[in-house]
């Protein structure tokens, strides 16, 4: 097992995937499947309590969990010695083995349903921590709709826009990463047999299998389902999963489909973490990450303040591909009837990157609830920017007032002017106005003369002040907390 002191923050989800949490879980489905078999009338309420009963009795203390973990090499998976240890604790309450203990199931059924019932508490965690974020971003995107700030394209300074408008993009994409999470992390239970053709659980219900008891005759056979399959659907009732149309014991599909979502909740995160670090350097100084005790802390410059969740948020969004081709990689490989390899590589695979998805999801809710917005800040760096961030605007403005190739020269006269002043929007609109005021066949805009210099700068004047050019910004900032609300309400 890798450390996880080399992995920070995963405790904060560590205990929904641990050798414990799978040990429990494969337990859960195993005392689930007698349950379901007894609502059957295959197996008496004695033996159904007497399994229950000892799901309490398979110790999962460290000493055990070890001895589990090491047996688990035999079979080349940790459902035959958790099973050979519930089989032991149940004979010790009822007095006799249970034959109904993973009667016509196989190992593959029994793991993939506990993953699948893993990765529901994982959604679980995943999206109600992005609902925090979500909620936290929506206020931000609403406080912040019209807070002026430059935007950056390639590194560069580009135009204004407004801080709310960033947030907006941030808040698009943990929706819908959560909408992802909610509908593709959701495997079925799984159950085919030894080769996927439910032999033995045909069988078993029709009375011809060892467990069977006489009581299945009879049993609600006027039911639409046959036997068979109601017998499924009372297992996955007892568990909260739905029945799959067929086995999928070699069809990964629903392993694929969530590894994917999950991979697409680490990059979304990683969006608000890259801006989160680049706007909260010194230099820049928009935003700072919220604080606690130890956190951000340098174990050589005592002034230092390092933005540790989003840190953390990227390390995850630079680990997931690698664990989500990992789960692909293995889902490529299936084989058969049963998988040799491929499916034994989809278990560390996914569960890493479960389980980080799951602390960044919690990394992320504390970073939008707590992220501090220096607006003034934001203000001094867009009029530091300098006039470049009014080029294309004003080049769009100008263009109808310099005739017929006005866009061409348009985006020519101020290109020289920005060059020329760089600085001074002042100069640079008085630059303008007489550029414009020489230029043969100007048009005057509607009530201004096109050779009055001090006109024309007038006119200018006012396309100088970068509030005029945050376009739909705050528009789309409402769009975006609508489409948020929504989704909460829905």
């Amino acid at each position: 097992m890798v450390s996880d002191l080399l992995r920070p923050g995963v405790h904060r989800a560590q205990e929904l995937l641990d050798d414990r949490a799978v040990v429990c879980t494969i337990l859960a489905v195993e005392d689930a499947w007698v349950a379901a078999q007894h609502r059957e009338g295959l197996v008496s309420a004695e033996e159904a309590a007497a399994a229950h009963a000892a799901v309490d009795r398979v110790g999962t203390d460290p000493h055990h969990l070890r001895e589990l973990v090491t047996a688990s090499e035999g079979g080349g998976n940790p459902v035959i010695p958790v099973l050979g240890a519930y089989r032991r604790a149940v004979e010790q309450v009822l007095g006799r083995p249970l034959p109904a203990v993973h009667a016509s199931l196989t190992s593959q059924d029994v793991m993939d349903t506990a993953l699948a019932h893993l990765l529901s508490s994982v959604r679980r965690r995943v999206v109600g921590d992005l609902t925090r974020a979500g909620d936290a971003l929506a206020e931000l995107v609403r406080r912040h709709r019209g807070t002026p700030m430059v935007a950056r394209t390639l590194t560069q300074h580009a135009l204004p826009t407004t801080f709310g408008l960033k947030a907006a993009g941030w808040l698009a994409a943990v929706d819908d990463a959560a909408d992802e999470v909610s509908a593709r992390v959701r495997l079925p239970l799984s159950c085919g047999g030894a080769a996927g053709t439910l032999a033995a659980t045909v069988a078993l219900v029709s009375g011809t299998a060892p467990g069977a008891q006489s009581s299945a005759q009879g049993a609600a056979h006027d039911q639409p389902l046959d036997p068979t399959q109601r017998l499924l659907h009372h297992w996955a009732g007892q568990l909260g999963l739905e029945v799959p149309d067929a086995p999928w014991h070699t069809t990964r599909t629903p392993v694929v489909r969530a590894a994917g979502a999950l991979a697409e909740v680490a990059a979304a995160l990683s969006r608000l973490a890259n801006d989160v670090l680049l706007l909260s350097r010194p230099e820049i100084g928009e935003l700072r990450e919220p604080t606690a005790p130890g956190r951000g802390a340098s174990s050589a410059m005592p002034q230092k303040q390092n933005p540790v969740l989003s840190v953390l948020l990227k390390r995850t969004a630079l680990l997931a591909p690698g664990l989500a081709s990992g789960v692909l990689a293995g889902a490529g490989a299936a084989v058969d009837e049963r998988p040799d390899g491929g499916w034994h590589a989809e278990w560390p695979a996914l569960g890493e990157l479960a389980e980080l998805t799951a602390a960044a999801s919690s990394h992320a809710a504390e970073l939008a609830e707590g992220l501090t917005v220096d607006a003034p800040r934001m203000a001094r760096n867009l009029a530091d920017a300098g006039t470049g961030v009014l080029a294309e605007p004003l080049a769009v403005a100008l263009a109808p007032v310099l005739g017929e190739r006005g866009a061409d020269t348009a985006r020519q006269l101020v290109r020289d002017a920005v060059r020329a002043e760089p600085h001074d929007v002042g100069a640079l609109t008085e630059r303008l106005a007489e550029a414009v005021a020489a230029s043969d066949g100007a048009v005057a805009p509607p009530g201004v003369d096109a050779r009055s210099t001090g006109a024309l700068a007038a006119w200018l004047r006012p396309l100088t002040d970068p509030r005029a050019h945050l376009g739909a910004a705050p528009q789309l900032c409402d769009r975006a907390v609508a489409r948020h609300d929504e989704r909460r309400n829905r």
